[in-house]
């Protein structure tokens, strides 16, 4: 059914009985949840994606993101009642639309660019199957503007005018790797932005269907899409503000830690927690979208320009630690063996994209240093491929380099479990007295001496 044109009653009627057909672009840590929620709620769903095993394994009720609590339930279930069908075929998929949903990536190049290429082209797709009354929503965080160049090439590609024909909307993502389910249907409001009132409208009502929580419209698409950047932005500076507030305490002489979590007892206090790097795809990404467009644009962001220089050297800081625990201990780095606890960037979650790891094992790698690596999440071929570094076996080593903070780790180091002599804590997993009553050297991020 195509929903432009009646009223979110009927929208909702329609999305229960299984008269709406949602064409979702991309099965990855995002699309798929979001594809397996909206056919629980009713809606038919065909996921598209270029994985060829991946839409066999859905296909199969198989769940590829085992870590997503519920995921593996509601697949099979949805997938066993015919309600989401995996892809790779999109021109039949974009026959067979009434609703189309975009979520793949958009990274960044090495000098900020955002590369849109992959949006774009998912674009020229449904261009081929766009009908009278459709909708197209993006719900990829996007540089802002970018859903209104979208709108643009639709009406392009099909002779079609947006707002009167078809809809454009965006309606961001927001959610966290480990939760998503619980995040699509009810951990916050869903936000919605569109250029005209009848697709925003019609976009809430069908929102309204998946989020129990209520949705929130906004009156253009480009606020929609600040408000996801928005959000990463506020979190990126401040992660910035507290690795600056770490840097001053360990000159200072004082724990960082213990005058942020007090100053943190005031309602209007909210600084974040100083770490050895910023990774993933969202929080250092995001904040490059609007560096890269000011540059074009000639506007002067000086406060999250210096937020990027001071998390970028976050890594380097914690070589220097690494070098300073080294030097404690009487070993130089070249020879040194050094364990790095963790790649990806957040434990328990196989991503690595923008991990501080890498830049960490740059750097110990070309000052000479044995590495090896603990991460239990990390397979070898990870290893292997994205890192060249061994698995620890268990042997003795001189410094643990903590970059996630797995407390499985912890647990280890205060069970005596881990032959090490000194320690360099770059997420502050530990606890700075009770590590050095067990004899080890301890060197943390904003911990003064």
């Amino acid at each position: 059914m195509k929903i432009l044109y009646v009223d979110k009653h009927a929208i909702k009627e329609a999305f229960k009985n299984g008269e709406i057909n949602v064409v979702v672009f991309g099965l990855g840590k995002l699309g798929l949840p979001l594809a397996a929620v909206i056919a629980s709620k009713g809606a038919r769903v065909i996921g598209v994606d270029i994985n060829e095993r991946l839409v066999e394994r859905i296909n199969n009720g198989e769940n590829p993101l085992p870590n997503e609590p519920g995921l593996g339930e509601l697949l099979s279930r949805v997938v066993g009642e015919g309600k989401l069908i995996a892809t790779t075929d999109w021109e039949k998929a974009v026959k067979k639309g009434d609703v189309y949903i975009i979520i793949v990536p958009v990274v960044v190049d090495s000098i900020g660019k955002p590369k849109l290429d992959i949006i774009f082209d998912v674009v020229e797709k449904i261009s081929l199957g766009l009908e009278k009354g459709d909708i197209v929503i993006i719900e990829t965080t996007l540089p802002i503007g970018t859903t209104r160049r979208i709108a643009k090439i639709l009406e392009e590609r099909t002779g079609l005018k947006c707002g009167e024909d078809f809809g454009v909307a965006h309606a961001p993502e927001r959610t966290m790797s480990g939760r998503m389910i619980k995040d699509i249907t009810g951990s916050y409001f869903k936000v919605v932005g569109a250029d005209d009132e009848r697709t925003l409208e019609a976009v809430g009502a069908f929102y309204e269907m998946i989020n129990s929580k209520g949705v929130i419209k906004v009156k253009s698409s480009i606020t929609a899409e600040a408000v996801k950047v928005f959000e990463g932005v506020y979190r990126y500076v401040n992660i910035a503000l507290a690795n600056e507030l770490a840097i001053y305490a360990e000159k200072k002489g004082f724990d960082v830690m213990e005058a942020i979590r007090v100053a943190n007892t005031q309602p209007y206090s909210h600084i974040h927690v100083p770490g050895a790097g910023v990774g993933g795809h969202c929080i250092p990404v995001y904040i490059r979208f609007v560096l890269y467009d000011a540059l074009e644009n000639r506007i002067s962001l000086q406060l999250m320009d210096a937020a990027r220089r001071t998390n970028e050297n976050m890594p380097l800081h914690t070589v220097l630690l690494t070098v300073k625990a080294l030097n404690e201990i009487g070993k130089p780095v070249r020879g040194s063996k050094v364990l790095i606890v963790g790649v990806a960037y957040k434990p328990h979650i196989r991503e690595y994209y923008n991990s501080p790891a890498f830049r960490v094992i740059k750097e110990l790698r070309e000052m000479g240093a044995e590495l090896f690596v603990y991460d239990p999440i990390a397979t070898d071929e990870d290893l292997g491929k994205l890192f060249n570094v061994p698995r620890w076996k268990g042997d003795n080593v001189d410094v643990a380099v903590i970059l996630t903070g797995y407390p499985e780790f912890a647990e280890m180091i205060y069970e005596k479990k881990v032959q090490v002599k000194a320690i360099v804590d770059g997420r502050r997993l530990l606890d700075p007295e009770k590590v050095r009553s067990l004899g080890y050297v301890y060197k943390a991020i904003g911990l003064g001496l």
